[in-house]
């Protein structure tokens, strides 16, 4: 019985991985992973972070997904990013995805105070499934399956002080992973649209309502409303609502200059509410400034 728990556990998760690339939800602190035309836009200053993400605690193999991203300004025009996650579902039966992405971004200005720029992301994505630690290892049915497939990606992102909207596709090479002709692994291609809207509120005080809407073909639509607010430029608190999944507490302090912890807790309103206890996710981010040339804004961009 407990056998058939994970295999269902292991067929709804390749069925989701069906429907969405990987996503969290302090997604906006490394919009990269779903558009690489995202920038910093600050020559000289270098960004790095790493976020951990334990979902659906409670429930014996649950997903577990690590990430460690890097934003690096070449010019005033181009800017790089580098992204490597770790996802893995399941205890017995285990299913892990290792990907490794490197975007580039170019900058246009469309006129004094609004910039546009176009973004590509290439890399790899290695699929595995292994059997080893349940008892069904060494049936042909159920053998192991690993592969490594190439990802290419592409977005363009609008931008300014105040405000942003972009549109992405991070992978637009569908591809699977099979045994014994039955398909365990189906990637589509999905299409993102992100938005946010910086208010000042006073000097002290800054509220940025954004969202990022998610579409699969084949799946339904799907997307997070998020509201953020930062006070002195240290202290941020937030809440997100994510359609027929989650409702999330976010927060985040500023704990050295350019070193930022933050925190989010989603409680699930699925019909899996009542086999665990939430998710958590931890970001760690820190920004420096590696030859002296980055802007010295009084008032950081809050996006």
């Amino acid at each position: 019985m407990k056998l058939k728990i994970y295999i269902i556990m292991l067929l709804c998760s390749a069925s989701l991985y069906a429907q969405q690339e990987p996503h969290y939800t302090q997604y906006m602190y490394n919009m990269n992973i779903i558009n690489p035309a995202y920038m910093i836009n600050e020559p000289g200053l270098v960004e790095v972070g790493a976020l951990y993400r334990s979902q659906w605690v409670g429930i014996d193999g649950a997903p577990k997904t690590g990430n460690v991203f890097a934003n690096i300004p070449l010019s005033d025009r181009i800017e790089i990013s580098i992204n490597y996650l770790n996802d893995e579902i399941g205890q017995n039966i285990k299913q892990t995805e290792n990907v490794f992405n490197v975007d580039a971004a170019y900058k246009m200005k469309i006129n004094e105070t609004l910039d546009l720029s176009f973004g590509m992301k290439a890399g790899f994505d290695h699929l595995s499934t292994s059997f080893n630690e349940s008892n069904v290892s060494g049936d042909p049915l159920f053998a192991n399956t690993k592969k490594t497939v190439l990802n290419i990606g592409a977005g363009v992102f609008l931008f300014q002080e105040k405000y942003y909207v972009g549109l992405s596709a991070p992978n637009l090479l569908p591809n699977e992973i099979d045994a014994n002709d039955e398909v365990q692994y189906q990637n589509k291609m999905h299409l993102f649209l992100i938005a946010g809207y910086v208010f000042d509120i006073n000097d002290d005080l800054k509220l940025k309502p954004s969202t990022v809407v998610k579409q699969t073909a084949g799946a339904p639509l799907s997307f997070d409303i998020s509201a953020n607010a930062l006070f002195k430029e240290k202290f941020e608190l937030g809440v997100s609502y994510r359609y027929q999944d989650a409702i999330t507490a976010m927060a985040g302090i500023e704990v050295l200059q350019d070193l930022r912890i933050g925190y989010a807790y989603d409680f699930n309103t699925s019909a899996l509410k009542t086999y665990n206890n939430g998710s958590h996710e931890f970001l760690l981010t820190y920004r420096f400034d590696v030859l002296g040339l980055s802007k010295k804004y009084s008032s950081p961009r809050f996006y």
